[in-house]
């Protein structure tokens, strides 16, 4: 993985200074080299993140002209390599050069071809074509100037704020041509319509996750699973051990914290070489302005997540560079608890959609910028386009809460011989609370924002003004770090479910308008 970031314009071969400025705000992605390259009325570059098996772009197609950056990896490369061989010489077989070559065959068609998550920008000196994976996992804004002559990308909007008047993210499974065309790659069946299918077989669901977990093994870089001791960490956790020796598993909480001692009974029964972070409120308040900066967002609820995720990725980039992380489960088998109060499948078969779909400028993006800080490789297989079309085909009266408010009661009947028992009956936990940082953040804020500073945020923050101390103290930090408009424009929020009103439909409301709609 890595950071990216190009320019191209529309009259004249430009610059490449720009650019590099752009490439050091994003070093934290890429602190193994930074490249750049020019290419006609393109330049575009790369810091990079070396994993043992990621070859330096920018790559080069056979005619010189044309040049690609890419932050991603692609998991089919052995069918793709065998294929693209009849036709092209394969320098390095790296992911870059893979989808370089896809590209010269198929043009913008190439990115139904990768399986994984990605990110890049590829042109020609004339033309150019920037995508986005189905999810999102990997990250791309696009900005541009007041003529609109000039349009520039990076993986984080932070690098463009000095470049450009306005910039948007672009959204998952899309991608953008030099026309200024915005295309949905990506437009599954399962997001129109709920699936049906309830044969399942005893162990396929679990089979069906290993093979996702193992195409996320290919890398020789070392590698370690996020392991809070909920369902999710854990069963990736289990199956981790099938596959590799000891592998790692990393933690993170407060003194006492319920995500501390679950994690720690996990690791015990699985014997795993398992490291712990365990912080102090002083040190939720010395990172909090880290965090802000790094994860784009005042957002209440992915503040409080990344928060503990940035702390332990600290601690988790010392002895590995790829982790396993359990995103995507709730999503795909209704795990949020207020998905209890509905009755109706296809209403939560809408909402689970909602919530994939969105997972985009939520919680992959805290997971992409706070792993991505200390160098850090994130790898999701429950987001394995596979596995995840598989388990939205399933008939949403599966995911129903049992009566007793339990959820994911599919992947707990699956996990009942892998997992013990204490785990399996774990409550679902959000990492805020889980960690002891929701706590511990309120408690910052009630000490750092005055009730006279909270009665006057509506006049100062008009825009989406905070209700509560906690949302002021992130929206003040915020504005800091990011003046104007635009950066406050891209921050995504949660939206509370409407309780009244349960099936009323999606709750979770973006409110930036995406790239193209």
């Amino acid at each position: 993985m890595s950071g990216i970031a190009a320019l191209f314009s529309s009259r004249r071969a430009p610059a490449s200074e720009p650019l590099a400025a752009v490439l050091r705000v994003l070093e934290h992605r890429g602190p193994h080299g930074l490249a750049a390259a020019a290419t006609g009325r393109a330049v575009l570059g790369q810091v990079r993140l070396a994993l043992g098996d990621a070859a330096p772009q920018p790559v080069r197609g056979k005619d010189g002209r044309l040049a690609l950056v890419c932050n991603g990896r692609v998991y089919n490369q052995e069918r793709l390599r065998s294929r693209l061989l009849v036709s092209h010489r394969l320098d390095n077989g790296s992911d870059a050069e893979l989808i370089l070559h896809l590209y010269e065959d198929l043009g913008a068609g190439c990115v139904h071809e990768l399986d994984g998550p990605f990110a890049f920008f590829v042109s020609d000196g004339r033309r150019f074509l920037a995508a986005r994976d189905a999810f999102g996992v990997k990250p791309l804004y696009v900005g541009w100037n007041a003529s609109r002559r000039d349009l520039w990308f990076a993986s984080e909007f932070k690098a463009l704020v000095a470049h450009c008047d306005g910039f948007k993210a672009l959204p998952p499974g899309s991608y953008v041509t030099h026309a200024g065309e915005v295309r949905h790659w990506f437009a599954p069946g399962w997001a129109r319509r709920p699936g049906t299918e309830r044969k399942i077989s005893r162990d396929e669901l679990l089979d069906r996750l290993d093979a996702a977990l193992v195409k996320r093994l290919t890398s020789p870089a070392r590698l370690g699973v996020f392991l809070s001791g909920g369902l999710d960490s854990s069963v990736l956790s289990a199956l981790a051990v099938r596959r590799l020796d000891f592998p790692q598993t990393f933690a993170a909480g407060m003194e006492g914290a319920a995500d501390l001692e679950a994690a720690r009974g996990v690791a015990k029964v699985l014997g795993t070489r398992h490291r712990e972070c365990v912080f102090t409120f002083d040190d939720v308040v010395t990172v909090l302005e880290d965090v802000i900066y790094h994860l784009e967002s005042y957002d209440p609820a992915l503040v409080r997540g990344a928060v503990p995720y940035y702390l332990l990725s600290r601690l988790a980039a010392d002895s590995v560079k790829v982790v396993l992380v359990g995103e995507g489960a709730d999503e795909l088998f209704a795990g949020y608890q207020h998905l209890g109060a509905l009755a109706n499948p296809a209403a939560l078969h809408a909402e689970c959609v909602a919530l994939l779909t969105s997972l985009h400028c939520l919680n992959l993006q805290r997971l992409d910028r706070m792993t991505m800080a200390h160098g850090l490789e994130a790898r999701v297989p429950f987001l394995d386009p596979e596995f995840a079309a598989w388990s939205m085909r399933l008939d949403p009266r599966l995911k129903l809460h049992d009566e007793d408010g339990q959820e994911k009661r599919l992947l707990r009947r699956a996990c009942r011989q892998l997992l013990p028992r204490t785990t399996l009956a774990r409550r679902q936990l959000d990492i805020g609370s889980g960690s002891g940082v929701e706590l511990a953040l309120i408690r910052h804020a009630e000490q750092s924002v005055s009730d006279h500073d909270l009665a006057n945020a509506a006049r100062r923050f008009p825009w989406d003004p905070p209700t509560t101390k906690e949302q002021l103290l992130y929206r003040r930090c915020f504005e800091e770090l990011f003046p104007g408009r635009w950066p406050r424009e891209n921050v995504q929020r949660w939206r509370r479910p409407d309780v009244g009103a349960p099936e009323s439909g999606i709750w979770m409301r973006r409110r930036a308008c995406p790239l193209g709609s």
